[in-house]
């Protein structure tokens, strides 16, 4: 009986350490600094493909190519990463992948401070950039600029919920963008690599003066499971 039963604690540990993580997540490096993202599972396509690209390593090399401060930091444009593309002073922004990814919208997911959210050109359906995104840096508004914004013609109605509103009043974000722009992960860790690239010496394109490349990679499943477990969401 001793036997079986010390089987049985055998294989649940094993078990336990095989189980799947419930999320996914990602490195970004660059010479500012490193942070880790939580891909949202709400938002599969998104989380897919970007998960595809980072395993091709599309985005090794590539640049945060336009920086706003107080706004966001956007890259993922694989002609970033060409020479004669990219010389300095060159404009950017303008690659694609020859596809789209369909509009993923959610009530619950906003633009908060530190979000990853998908580039787009001016298209009606508001399908995604297969590659370029963008990372929330974001700032705080207070109630009458919120009031103000719903009211502009680009939300279309949108009216902040309370509990969202009262995020972007005591930590921030980019609310303007809610519901033209898919969001699919958020930052868990590093947050201050965004705003060190965002006070960068830019031009007039917004471009950094001095390239900003980065490294993506996807984390271990080890690793996935025990930011799950740090962040309460294994359950």
């Amino acid at each position: 009986m001793k036997k079986l039963v010390t089987l049985i604690l055998a294989l649940a540990t094993v078990s336990a350490v095989a189980a799947k993580p419930k999320n996914q997540y990602v490195r970004i490096k660059t010479s500012y600094g490193e942070c880790i993202i939580r891909l949202y599972n709400e938002t599969p396509q998104h989380r897919d493909n970007f998960i595809k690209l980072v395993k091709q390593g599309l985005y090794n090399g590539t640049l945060f190519h336009r920086v706003i401060q107080n706004f966001m930091i956007q890259g993922g444009d694989p002609d970033s990463r060409d020479p004669k593309k990219a010389a300095p002073g060159a404009e950017l922004g303008n690659g694609d992948l020859g596809y789209t990814v369909p509009a993923e919208f959610r009530d619950s997911i906003f633009h908060k401070r530190g979000v990853l959210a998908a580039a787009r050109d001016d298209n009606p359906k508001k399908a995604s950039s297969a590659c370029q995104f963008y990372i929330v840096e974001g700032k705080r508004y207070t109630a009458g600029k919120l009031d103000t914004l719903e009211k502009a013609p680009r939300m279309n109605g949108h009216k902040f919920p309370e509990w969202q509103r009262k995020w972007y009043e005591s930590v921030g974000g980019t609310p303007q963008l809610d519901q033209n722009y898919t969001v699919y992960g958020e930052v868990v860790s590093g947050i201050d690599m965004v705003d060190r690239i965002a006070a960068v010496k830019k031009d007039e394109r917004d471009r950094p003066v001095e390239d900003v490349p980065m490294t993506v990679e996807l984390l271990k499943k080890r690793e996935c499971r025990q930011l799950d477990k740090l962040l309460g969401l294994n359950k």
